[in-house]
């Protein structure tokens, strides 16, 4: 359970019910694909930032922003060379209005919501509103019935799944600070797009 792929009418009706809510869908065989979009996908000297994502991870997008072989400006970089912690700080909260801000998510219902938690909600208010631009990359998985399903699935299966990722990195675990259901989008000068990719990525 929450582990097989969506099939193709699920993933059809969940894509238009997330049209109608404002979302841009996006449909990629895997995470090759996936990356190859993105590369282009975000317009030379944007501003970049990420959320942490396993997904990105998976499809190969964390390793070619670190490399540094890319035309934009990469926030997340100068956040973490920023050695004064104030300034590091200054620097965390200004990267939520990036030009682009990329991560997943960890249910989408067939009606069109989508669920995010995490333990800071430090992506949440880029996701919800800060960010002009917007990227989900969502391996189909995710795909639940309702919002129930949803709730289910980040509490019983994502929840235990990165708290065990978290404590083998050294820390302490992990936890659910914030959640953020997002029904859709209405402000005209904001784009959010949703990139299904046929592949189990993240959690």
């Amino acid at each position: 359970m929450w582990i097989d792929l969506a099939n193709e009418a699920v993933v059809k009706k969940t894509s238009e019910a997330l049209s109608s809510r404002g979302v841009h869908v996006e449909f990629l065989s895997n995470k090759t694909e996936a990356l190859e979009r993105l590369k282009n996908f975000i317009p030379a000297r944007a501003e970049v930032m990420t959320g942490s994502s396993t997904t990105l991870i998976q499809i190969g997008f964390i390793d070619f922003l670190m490399s540094g072989k890319h035309p934009w400006n990469n926030l997340k970089d100068k956040i973490v060379s920023e050695k004064d912690p104030q300034k590091q700080s200054e620097l965390r909260k200004k990267s939520v209005t990036a030009d682009y801000f990329l991560g997943s998510v960890h249910a989408i219902t067939q009606a069109g919501e989508v669920i995010v938690a995490s333990a800071t909600g430090s992506q949440l208010s880029s996701y919800a509103y800060a960010s002009t631009h917007v990227i989900w990359v969502v391996g189909t998985q995710k795909i639940v019935l309702n919002q129930e399903e949803g709730q289910r699935r980040v509490r019983e299966y994502c929840l235990p799944l990165e708290d065990q990722r978290m404590k083998q990195a050294g820390f302490k675990g992990s936890n659910i600070g914030k959640i953020l259901i997002f029904e859709r989008e209405t402000m005209p000068n904001r784009t959010i797009t949703l990139m299904f990719v046929n592949e189990k990525l993240g959690f």
